[in-house]
């Protein structure tokens, strides 16, 4: 069982910066892919962005060249940098994590972006 936690959200202006964390109780090698993931008020969740173990990554279309997502296997860590911040942005983002028995999530950092 692998528990995840987010944390780094919060209130920024358009055009700011964030950075989220995702830490992992045990370690993060087997998760793959991991990601992260957003939902907002009457929306669906939808993927961000995510990560293979071999470093890999792929983005939604609105948030390419914005958003960065990195790993540390060694720290079991999975992190989003989040560049010119939006107010469709705002959001409860969510790390995920995938492996043999199945899919984890964290409990979700709130993100919201003022105009």
């Amino acid at each position: 069982q692998v528990q995840l936690v987010e944390s780094g959200g919060g209130l920024v202006q358009a055009g700011g910066s964030l950075r989220l964390s995702c830490a992992a109780s045990g370690s993060i090698s087997s998760l793959n892919p991991m990601g992260w993931y957003r939902q907002a008020p009457g929306k669906q969740r939808e993927s961000v962005a995510v990560i293979t173990t071999s470093g890999r990554t792929n983005y939604a279309d609105s948030v390419e060249g914005r958003f960065t997502i990195s790993r540390d296997n060694a720290k079991n860590t999975v992190s989003l940098q989040m560049n010119s911040l939006k107010p469709e942005d705002t959001a409860v983002y969510y790390c995920n994590g995938v492996n043999y028995y199945g899919a984890y999530w964290g409990q979700g950092t709130q993100v919201t972006v003022s105009s």
